[in-house]
């Protein structure tokens, strides 16, 4: 009940809003940062409260530490005690690739922050470029006009008046089950195949550890260290057999995948104290979803997913904010069509690659290459971010012409806090 309630504090400050951001987690905040940056009068909201965790690889990719780099917020991370990674090992098997990463002043190496550290950066550099971001606050649906566009969210909460709030373009960063795609309808233009379940847990890890891939036949593993000199360690199976082996505890099982892929990984896992709490995720097809239509855009994973094997999601969230907030501040329905296409290019061979790993179809011997492919569309990612410009505000408009509101609308705005059947999202 909590999380459906309004407090008097938390209440918009402004009935309309150049932008509102429907989730402000990697994806939302990064998006309401860098439209409130350009000048634009920007809302984000969270259900859940400010600077809390969440379940998450925490591992970046090059393309994510350059965006972070890019905002001027790499620095302020590692001041967080975000540890430095200048290593990357691949156990395939009994075999060891260590791969020592090459270290610029843009891109000194890679850093896994915890979503407490990352997220609340994210959400201070959000407000300090002016956005309002409220925290604990559900949006109950959608309202549009009569012609069908987006003008906004409702906030519901127990026993009070709806408040609807307008708004130019509602952006939804809600994560897998996003209510903004459930409302508008956003259709997938692709779904995955295949789906992995991974069971996350933390244990103290000594300074100057790197990243460690483990894969043995219809396994894997990661050993990932965060802040607080802990490392995230995760074993990753198919669903099927997170289905039959870890319905009678998660604990147990876990052992065994990480004492079967290393008992030098087990024992790390094993320092963890006895209580600590684990954390599962049964896996989910990726999909690609339409990511805009008139007054809506999604980004982060509520419109693209890939399962988490790669570690990609918050180097996708982190770049498609960027681009998304470029297509908003451009004020076209071309720079929108642009978008969609550079985020399709780039999210279906992301979803390609990791479906070739997650499906666990591969040996030994060809995973090697299938990591190759992958660490050539980071690159290509990579080298696609640094030739792009930061997001910036057209001089000569006042705001984005695409979402302008029309002068006259020919009756009142429709609902859209119930889907086309009729059922609440």
């Amino acid at each position: 009940m909590a999380n459906n309630l309004i407090s008097l504090m938390a209440a918009p400050k402004h009935g309309h809003y150049d932008a509102i951001v429907v989730g402000a987690r990697c994806a939302g905040a990064a998006t309401a940062m860098l439209l409130a940056r350009a000048g634009l009068k920007v809302l984000a909201i969270d259900r859940k409260p400010y600077g809390s965790d969440m379940l998450s690889t925490h591992a970046l990719m090059r393309p994510a530490v350059l965006q972070l780099w890019r905002w001027g917020l790499l620095k302020p991370l590692l001041k967080a005690g975000t540890p430095l990674i200048e290593t990357t090992t691949f156990h395939y098997g009994d075999e060891e690739i260590t791969i020592p990463l090459a270290a610029s002043s843009d891109l000194p190496g890679l850093i896994a922050p915890r979503r407490t550290v990352l997220d609340r950066i994210l959400v201070d550099a959000a407000r300090k470029a002016g956005a309002e971001i409220l925290h604990k606050v559900a949006v109950g649906g959608l309202f549009a006009d009569t012609r069908g566009r987006v003008r906004g969210i409702e906030i519901r909460a127990a026993g009070r008046t709806a408040v609807r709030v307008s708004a130019d373009i509602v952006v939804g960063a809600d994560g897998i089950g996003s209510l903004v795609a459930k409302c508008v309808d956003a259709q997938p233009l692709r779904r995955g195949a295949v789906s992995a379940a991974h069971v996350y847990g933390y244990a103290p890890v000594e300074p100057g550890a790197g990243y460690h891939w483990y894969f043995r036949d219809g396994i894997a593993g990661s050993l990932i260290p965060t802040n607080d000199s802990l490392a995230c360690i995760v074993a990753s199976v198919p669903t099927g057999l997170f289905d039959q082996r870890f319905r009678l505890g998660h604990a147990r099982a876990r052992m065994d995948v990480l004492e079967t892929l290393s008992p030098t990984l087990a024992a790390q896992a094993a320092r963890a104290p006895k209580d600590a709490r684990l954390q599962a995720f049964r896996g989910v097809p990726g999909y690609i979803r339409q990511p805009h239509g008139p007054g809506w855009a999604l980004v982060g994973d509520a419109g693209f997913f890939r399962d988490p094997i790669t570690s990609h999601g918050i180097s996708d969230a982190l770049r498609d904010a960027e681009s998304l907030a470029r297509a908003i501040l451009s004020g076209s329905e071309a720079a929108f069509a642009v978008w969609q296409q550079q985020r399709d290019m780039i999210a279906n061979q992301i979803l390609d690659t990791t479906d070739a790993i997650a499906g666990f179809d591969w040996t030994l011997d060809d995973l090697g290459e299938r990591h190759r492919r992958f660490s050539a569309v980071l690159k290509a990612e990579v080298q696609a971010l640094a030739g792009q410009p930061m997001p910036a505000r057209r001089a000569t408009a006042s705001k984005p012409s695409t979402y302008r509101a029309p002068a006259n609308q020919d009756g009142p705005p429709a609902d859209f806090s119930r889907n086309r059947t009729g059922a609440r999202p």
